[in-house]
């Protein structure tokens, strides 16, 4: 039906109310405390719907059905692994974080080895959010511009142009109400936003059943007989080195996602400061563990959207339907039948999930930033709660100029030469490679008593080296020897073993040698 004015009414009006709900919502700010905590009063509901919709992006929205168009729901294995993950952490970590009312996941580190390592713990994290979110905002232009190029929308402007715009509208919107209303304008507007998403693809699917040929149980029918409906894969007849290559091998996928959700939401502070935000034990860990049911029903969603998609264009490649690859599959069908103005829904929906990632990376790292690397120099008697809470916004500044500014840098490197495919395969894989290196250092704090800061060091560096020879990637291209090819759900499952048995190692070696 193709893209009219009136969407772009929608859109504008969308994001203007998302501004002015945002700042309404948060209320007054007085300390650092109501900025990045909420003043510890926030539901546990709408952290749960904060926490899902932070772990959603616009290519979460594109892309997931586009995974079971071309393939199966394999994919959700991964997610039994995530809901393993964040048992583990609700149970174990959470403790921990709210008992000793702690600000930042990186103050447990400082309590345990030293001032030294919380430091080298949470500028991993600001290095790591500052290039995975610098990706992740220019990946959120992506499918904004398929849509604008299929709808005939800014035809005149090149890709640069409308990725520029795109990032350009969701940085400025996000940093006003995340700079006035801090974490709870942040939480409230991802409970917004993933209504907003949500409802947009439940209507992408009702309206996709509705234009089906077949019925709803000859559809069902088909997409048995062709093996869509398949979610268990064990590899049975898989070698061990194809086995431990394929992230959608069961046993790969549920060991691999459970340690990924481990440290993902147990040791990152984007997901952390949001569970500090209840106050209490029990809401933050309900708010957790309802999270990861909450997201494997949202993949399932987009997942299923896949296959009726795949229905509806009867199984034709991209190719046959005129698109560059499979995940053009649901922006076409959205340019080509969605009713006038819910085109534009749909759009306001995709810069929403944008915004709900980019507005939690932007307080993360300002209180990261604030607690863990400023505070600690400052001196206590300048530091009241007006001097803390108008630092902190200058820092929410900031760090909004800077991932807008990396995110414009990977425009230019997407866009400028035959190497920029390598360039954002290593922005999006930082996470990975990371994250194992932070769970083993929480995992031998809280499990090891002998090793001492010295020994998390070596092993906290020796992990995250050994992965660059463990993953086939740009950077191990660079390296002597092959890798060791391990599928990505794996990652961080080894680089945590790395260190904590590198730290141990150093214990005993150092003990030895001194006797």
């Amino acid at each position: 039906m193709g893209f009219t004015l009136i969407d772009g009414i929608v859109i504008v009006l969308y994001l203007a109310a998302v501004a002015v709900f945002g700042i309404w919502s948060a209320g007054t700010q007085k300390s650092t405390t109501d900025y990045f905590l909420g003043g510890r009063e926030m539901p546990w509901w709408a952290i749960l719907f904060s926490v899902v919709a932070t772990e959603t992006s616009t290519l979460t929205f594109i892309s997931i059905p586009a995974v079971a168009y071309g393939g199966s729901l394999t994919f959700l294995q991964l997610t039994f692994g995530y809901i393993l993950g964040r048992i583990i952490v609700a149970v174990w970590f959470l403790p921990a974080y709210v008992q000793g009312e702690l600000s930042t996941a990186y103050e447990y580190l400082e309590q345990r080895f030293g001032h030294g390592l919380r430091k080298v713990a949470s500028s991993t994290f600001i290095i790591t959010r500052l290039l995975a979110d610098g990706v992740r905002l220019f990946a959120t232009a992506i499918p904004l511009a398929i849509i604008f190029r299929f709808a005939g929308v800014f035809d005149e402007w090149s890709d640069a142009e409308v990725y520029l715009m795109a990032i350009t509208v969701i940085a400025v919107i996000t940093l006003i109400y995340t700079f006035l209303g801090g974490i709870k304008a942040v939480i409230w507007m991802d409970v917004v936003q993933m209504v907003v998403y949500i409802g947009g693809a439940l209507f992408a699917l009702g309206l996709l059943f509705g234009k089906l040929d077949v019925t709803a149980t000859q559809a069902f029918a088909s997409l048995s007989e062709e093996g869509k409906f398949a979610l268990f894969n064990f590899g049975g007849d898989l070698s061990w080195s194809a086995f431990l290559a394929d992230p959608y091998v069961f046993w790969v996928a549920v060991f691999g996602g459970a340690v990924f959700s481990i440290a993902s939401h147990g040791t990152d502070q984007l997901i952390v400061q949001r569970l500090l935000a209840t106050g209490n034990l029990r809401s933050s860990q309900k708010a957790l563990i309802w999270s990861g049911i909450v997201a494997s029903m949202q993949f399932g969603l987009f997942l299923f959207i896949g296959l009726i998609l795949y229905v509806f264009y009867g199984g034709l490649s991209p190719e046959e339907l005129g698109l560059a690859t499979t995940d053009e599959v649901f922006a076409r069908f959205i340019v080509d039948h969605m009713p006038v103005g819910v085109a534009g829904l749909i759009v306001a929906a995709l810069f929403a999930a944008a915004m709900s990632s980019l507005s939690s990376s932007l307080n993360a790292l300002a209180s990261s930033t604030t607690y863990d690397l400023i505070k600690p120099i400052m001196s206590s008697s300048k530091w009241d709660d007006a001097k803390e809470l108008w630092v902190s916004r200058m820092v929410t500044i900031g760090w909004g100029i800077v991932l807008t500014g990396s995110a414009f840098l990977f425009t230019w490197l997407q866009l400028s030469g035959d190497e920029r495919p390598a360039i954002v395969e290593l922005g999006l894989g930082i996470a990975s490679y990371t994250y194992g290196g932070l769970l083993g250092i929480f995992l031998l704090g809280r499990l090891f008593k002998k090793p001492d800061k010295t020994d998390a060091m070596i092993g906290f560096f020796s992990g995250l080296i050994a992965l660059l020879f463990m993953v086939e990637g740009v950077l191990q291209q660079y390296l002597p020897g092959d890798p060791l090819v391990i599928a990505w759900p794996l990652y961080t499952a080894v680089g945590g073993f790395i260190v904590i048995a590198v730290a141990n190692a150093s214990h005993y070696l150092r003990n030895l040698s001194s006797r």
